[in-house]
């Protein structure tokens, strides 16, 4: 089954240019079974090809320097409105916050978007667990040197700032455990960011895991210029609508609102190994019109 949740979420990425609502921060995968004892020395396949497979590495390094070299470009030029969606705004009717005379930014989701947090994600796989809040508080709070820089990332924010550009992390960590997730995104060597001011965190406002009030508030203050996350909430709530269909959410994120937008501002990376499209099923990641049997 873990096949086919990494072919759903390539499915995705694909269609998305390379992008669920969390109770808080990123949720790993559900329980696995127990691995038989010929795989039991591997970890799932899904942890293998993000963590550890070249291609993994290659294709997020490749996300990251288009990154940095479209804000090095786009910045020449000065936009009318950031990339922000606008309160009310919809892929069907978009309209963006007004940048103004603003300085610029670049937004970015901070787990499995600029880090990759190896510590926890080892711990739940060995353990067979899924998603425990207790332990990734934990994290939250001692994981700075355990986590790593995505390949790339240093490379591109380093850009992005001597660009003139302020990065900023908005992330569904927890306000409460603020210091360790500075410690952790310095650790990484991905330099000094600071609460309330270039890191935002659930609990900063009432929104709970939807982004879209620290966007906002943090498209009052710069014209954003560019996004970047690993999951379609990263960029607007209305991808993690409640009850959404998985055929809607593809068409959204397909449609030719967002197309404008993805690698023009709006950045995904592949993530195989958590979100939404682990509640596909069968006709959902393969049209029964395309079913095929040997005979």
């Amino acid at each position: 089954m873990r096949s086919l949740a990494i072919g759903a979420a390539l499915l995705l990425a694909g269609c998305a240019s390379a992008p669920a609502e969390v109770a808080t921060a990123p949720a790993p995968p559900a329980p696995l079974p127990a691995p038989a004892p010929a795989e039991a020395a591997k970890p799932p396949v899904a942890l293998q090809y993000l963590y550890g497979s070249p291609e993994a590495a290659v294709a997020v390094r490749g996300v990251n320097a288009r990154i940095a070299d479209y804000g090095v470009w786009r910045i020449k030029q000065r936009p009318k409105d950031s990339v922000v969606l606008a309160a009310g705004a919809t892929m069907d009717a978009p309209a963006f916050e007004p940048c103004g005379n603003k300085p610029f930014a670049a937004v970015f989701d901070a787990d499995e978007t600029l880090i990759w947090n190896l510590g926890p994600m080892r711990h739940f796989a060995e353990k067979g667990t899924g998603f425990d809040l207790k332990v990734w508080d934990q994290w939250e709070k001692s994981g700075a040197g355990k986590a790593v820089a995505m390949p790339g990332s240093i490379e591109m924010v380093n850009k992005l700032r001597a660009a003139g550009i302020t990065v900023i992390a908005n992330t569904n960590r927890s306000a409460a455990n603020a210091r360790g997730s500075e410690d952790t995104l310095r650790a990484a060597g991905l330099g000094e960011f600071k609460h309330g001011e270039t890191l935002f965190l659930m609990g900063d406002d009432a929104g709970g895991s939807s982004k879209d009030g620290r966007r906002a508030t943090i498209a009052s203050r710069y014209c954003v210029i560019i996004l970047g996350g690993d999951q379609l909430g990263d960029f607007s709530q209305q991808f993690n609508a409640r009850d959404l269909p998985a055929a809607q959410r593809m068409a959204l994120a397909t449609s030719a609102g967002a197309t404008t937008l993805w690698d023009k501002g709006w950045f995904l990376f592949p993530n195989p190994v958590y979100g939404p499209w682990e509640k596909l099923g069968w006709g959902d990641a393969f049209p029964s019109d395309k079913q095929w049997e040997p005979k």
